[in-house]
């Protein structure tokens, strides 16, 4: 998707890239299930959509 690994502190790691609009970053946690919400909040931090995600699945 073009993100590339920034920082990880702990269990999560910080991603980024950039696009024509500026840039994209999201925090996404390493844990082996996550919650709905929490998807959905990686998901709108890195301003993609559930049928982006499903392209790359």
């Amino acid at each position: 998707m073009g993100f590339e690994e920034v920082r990880q502190k702990g269990s999560h790691i910080v991603f980024s890239k950039e696009t024509l609009e500026g840039k994209v970053g999201c925090i996404v946690p390493l844990h082996s299930n996550l919650a709905t919400g929490t998807l959905q909040g990686i998901l709108k931090q890195a301003k993609l959509t559930k049928e982006d995600l499903q392209k790359y699945l």
